[in-house]
């Protein structure tokens, strides 16, 4: 327990009569401030309910990954133009490579499926060996290897004698990895810095009473941090606005200095830091816990003496390697309590089978539609400085969302929980590809270039009719993107965090996998059935999600009153 908290505690049991023994079973260091008390049953089922102040450790976390986020989208703004068009061509659009929309929409989902497949490798190193703040500020240092590498390959020396290519590879896989360490291993970080778990009440300064639910917490955490990463995202205005008017190394030089003062603020907030040290090999763990229960499983039914749980059903196959039930009677490093936590991890990664389809959805954003905005006229701005309308309404509507629109909906006793929000940014999503297309199918009607436009020049049609879709895919993001962090972090167990994490973020890989098989259609005259199909892909996946996960809401809200109740007592 650092010094704060232990000074809030004793301050918190001398005022209120509390006596620290009794804290959380789990989280000893659980503490009260002045003007708090722990929370009774009836505060409990009486009190309007609301989320806690972020931590000031939480804040240096945040800025970690505004930082982060603004390299990263600083540097794959200009991506499509970089890999797409020749470099200097007169009267055309920016460009370097000349490797046409082919080359640069699959080298765009290949880089963003090696950025989400290698936050595995980061949260095993986190869990099992370094923990997080650790492996975060190693993998820091790699990314700013692939920064380097990719502003000093984009200078016109090396552009014009074929470096840039190559140099644009390497810097990738660099990057990617880099990314890989910090994100599987971030968001846990700036959840696990709010260390208060059991619900409290709180007296306002107008003496009014509120309960402090740190569910509603996380929940707020996610959602402001999910803010800062667009926040960063707005480096693209800045980055395609250099590569229009400067050069690409330019652009790519902005971030990269950007990411060297991540790595500083990061560094230099660690002795506020809430750091929790690794607890050895998690991963080869769960594997020999899985592979035993299975096999004990196997043994039982081929043998017909399947155990039976208190209402008499039969257990499930993982139960059979729990230490109790010493079904072939051989000791394990494992108690009953982490194979609960381990099905438990298992169960939440269940619900992110659906979202690779939502990544497709979201990576056209990133490459398709900046694609479509070069077929129309956007005026004196960069053709890919579109995609930056998502990130500018994701920090405007956040904030709506946590102040407004989510608490009216829970006075009205209407709980919004993660399966619900999840369906919600699905079937935006769905809307968002559905309305591409319809604007693709406009672009393709109108001259004077109709479906051959982009290359040598753009109909006459505003790029301004583009805004309504990247606004749906704001919407979608907040309701899926940021319940999908949430959910991630509050379902897995405490020595799993990152691991769980890190494959909510493997489904974004699966969406660019996807996106490889619509690489044929992505570009003239094949667009309209590129979006047509994306949308409806993403329309039958929002059934099947609703389908198969509808009941998870109202069970792990019975889940989550359960344990409050538990630990009001």
């Amino acid at each position: 327990m650092d010094a704060d908290k232990k000074q809030s505690v004793e301050t918190s049991s001398l005022s209120d009569g509390y006596d620290v023994e009794n804290l959380h079973p789990d989280h000893p260091d659980d503490y009260l401030r002045e003007n708090e008390r722990w929370a009774t049953e009836h505060d409990l089922n009486t009190m309007l309910r609301v989320g806690d102040r972020l931590p000031y450790a939480a804040i240096f976390v945040v800025l970690t990954e505004f930082c982060e986020r603004f390299t990263y989208y600083g540097i794959t703004g200009p991506f499509q133009n970089y890999i797409q068009n020749g470099y200097k061509v007169p009267g055309a659009r920016p460009g370097a490579i000349a490797g046409g929309q082919h080359m640069a929409t699959g080298l765009g989902n290949f880089f963003q499926f090696w950025c989400y497949l290698t936050p595995i490798l980061g949260a095993v190193i986190a869990d099992q060996w370094l923990g997080k703040f650790k492996t975060i500020l190693i993998f820091c240092i790699i990314y700013i290897i692939g920064d380097l590498i990719l502003t000093l390959t984009s200078i016109p020396g090396s552009i014009r004698h074929g470096g840039a290519l190559p140099g644009l590879i390497i810097a990738m896989i660099t990057i990617g990895l880099g990314t890989g360490g910090i994100k599987s291993n971030v968001s846990p970080m700036v959840a696990e810095q709010y260390g208060r778990y059991r619900p409290f009440v709180r007296k306002l300064k107008n003496g009014k009473e509120v309960l402090v639910d740190r569910e509603l917490t996380v929940q707020s955490i996610f959602n402001w941090f999910y803010w800062a990463v667009n926040v960063g995202g707005l480096s693209a205005i800045a980055t395609t606005e250099l590569e229009s008017h400067v050069d690409f190394w330019a652009a790519y030089l902005l971030p990269t200095l950007m990411f060297v003062i991540c790595v500083v603020v990061f560094y230099f907030g660690r002795s506020k830091y809430v750091i929790n040290k690794p607890s050895g090999s998690i991963a080869i763990k769960a594997y020999r816990i899985m592979a035993l229960g299975f096999r004990n499983y196997r043994k039982a039914r081929a043998e017909n003496r399947q155990i039976l749980d208190e209402d008499g059903k039969k257990i499930g196959w993982m139960e059979y390697a729990k230490p109790s039930l010493s079904v072939d009677g051989g000791s394990v490093d494992w108690d009953d309590r982490f194979v609960d936590e381990l099905r438990t991890s298992l169960r939440a990664c269940k619900i992110f089978l659906c979202y690779p389809v939502f990544w497709l959805c979201y990576g056209q954003m990133s490459n398709n539609m900046v694609s479509q905005s070069g077929q129309m006229n956007t005026g004196s701005v960069p053709n890919d400085i579109m995609q930056n309308i998502d990130p500018l309404c994701i920090i405007i509507l956040v904030p709506i969302f946590d102040k407004l629109i989510y608490p009216g909906f829970r006075r009205c006793g209407l709980e919004l929980r993660p399966v619900t929000r999840i369906t919600c940014g699905f079937l935006v999503a769905a809307l968002a590809m559905a309305y591409a297309a319809i604007i693709q199918h406009v672009i393709y009607t109108t001259g004077p270039y109709y479906d051959a436009a982009g290359g040598d020049g753009f109909n006459n049609i505003s790029a301004g009719i583009q805004v309504p879709g990247y606004i749906l895919i704001a919407i979608a993001e907040i309701f899926a993107s940021i319940t999908g962090l949430e959910y991630a972090y509050k379902r897995a167990p405490e020595k799993m965090k990152s691991i769980v994490m890190s494959m909510f973020l493997l489904t974004n890989a699966g969406g660019s996998i996807l996106a490889f098989c619509f690489n044929s259609i992505s570009a003239n005259p094949h667009l309209v059935e590129n979006f047509a199909i994306v949308s409806g892909l993403m329309g039958a996946f929002t059934i099947l999600f609703v389908v198969c996960f509808r009941h998870y809401d109202k069970r792990e809200g019975q889940e989550a009153e359960t344990q409050m109740l538990k630990e009001s007592k």
